[in-house]
């Protein structure tokens, strides 16, 4: 019955809309637990329920219903998929670095990739680590380490992470050493978060800058010309 269920609500949406938000979902992790059809239904569903809401509440509801239906579909989607896909993003860059340090390391003690990854998910805890984890934990119910790292991306939003998962994919396919191109990966990672760092502080003047216009710049302007409006009004 749920089954049923579920393919009559999936001919209800797009397919291209259907792969996109499934993709997306794919990226929060493997311990997301909706689908693409479960978020679009309740997508819809709330934004009925936020049409008749604001139609019943207002004078002009009939106008506002709409502008706030759109708004509201565009900033669900935003919010609960698009940022929280950043903001892992940002996570697991950070947690990244040290996670492939511990790798390389144990790849340099002479173990194999599979026994490399064993170790560092055991001496790491993180996000990134238990993703590794599940990899491992494939290899165990028959799936070979190829296979399981190359479904591991389907669930990694970040670029340079799927490099380095690409590179030790190919490392176990070849057998080759990537001791070398896993310091580069790591310390490319690093330079990329200095980057970043140094990026967001550039910007704190403009922020201060804003907060002042809005602030700050008409609190002046009070002082300055109250006493000047009081005569006048006096």
């Amino acid at each position: 019955m749920k089954d049923k269920d579920n393919l009559l609500l999936e001919n209800l949406f797009n397919k291209n809309k259907l792969m996109l938000v499934e993709k997306k979902i794919n990226l929060l992790g493997r311990s997301c637990k909706f689908d693409a059809v479960t978020f679009l239904s309740l997508k819809v569903i709330t934004s009925i329920i936020v049409f008749i809401v604001v139609l019943m509440s207002f004078k002009y509801g009939y106008i506002l219903s709409i502008v706030a239906v759109i708004i509201y579909y565009y900033l669900f989607e935003k919010i609960l998929l698009d940022d929280k896909i950043k903001k892992r993003t940002q996570k697991l860059n950070n947690e990244a670095i040290y996670f492939f340090e511990v790798l390389t390391l144990s790849l340099q003690t002479g173990r194999n990739l599979k026994e490399a990854i064993e170790i560092s998910t055991n001496s790491v805890d993180s996000e990134l680590s238990n993703e590794f984890k599940k990899v491992i934990k494939e290899t165990k119910f028959g799936k070979s380490l190829t296979e399981s790292l190359t479904d591991m991306q389907k669930n990694i939003p970040s670029d340079a992470i799927n490099n380095i998962i690409l590179t030790l994919t190919e490392a176990n396919i070849y057998g080759s050493s990537i001791i070398n191109t896993m310091y580069n990966q790591v310390d490319y990672l690093r330079e990329k978060r200095r980057l970043e760092a140094k990026a967001a502080i550039s910007k704190i003047p403009t922020k201060i800058s804003i907060i002042s216009v809005f602030f700050f710049i008409p609190l002046i302007l009070i002082i300055i010309l109250g006493p000047a409006i009081i005569n006048y009004l006096g």
